[in-house]
């Protein structure tokens, strides 16, 4: 069965994350991304150009502060951080706040045959 996932950041290691570990993975439906470092983002999507064959609509992208109401609204199983620049505390935040609602929060390590 298929994990939805929501990928926490947009616009750099998020999407780099998506193409390199989700884009064509169909044990994976990234169901959106969440932005809170660039203006203007939210509101937009990843586009189907570059989603790949298993995204033909595109993925939203939506405000990182609706987080804890997109993991209900769309049933999101894991929550994949992908942010490179955040202090020790906002991260242990955000982890609560995603296993507080309801799903498991992520942390990419090293994807095997990938470098």
């Amino acid at each position: 069965m298929k994990k939805n996932v929501i990928i926490i950041g947009a616009a750099g290691r998020d999407f780099h994350n998506f193409n390199t570990y989700f884009r064509n993975n169909e044990n994976y439906n990234v169901v959106a991304f969440t932005a809170a470092q660039i203006p203007d983002i939210a509101g937009r999507e990843y586009p189907k150009e570059l989603a790949g064959e298993l995204y033909t609509k595109g993925i939203p992208i939506y405000a990182e502060s609706d987080l804890e109401q997109l993991i209900k609204d769309l049933k999101a199983d894991d929550c994949v951080f992908s942010y490179s620049d955040v202090t020790y505390t906002t991260l242990m935040s955000l982890a609560s706040k995603v296993n507080a609602a309801g799903a498991n929060f992520v942390l990419l390590g090293a994807i095997p045959g990938k470098t």
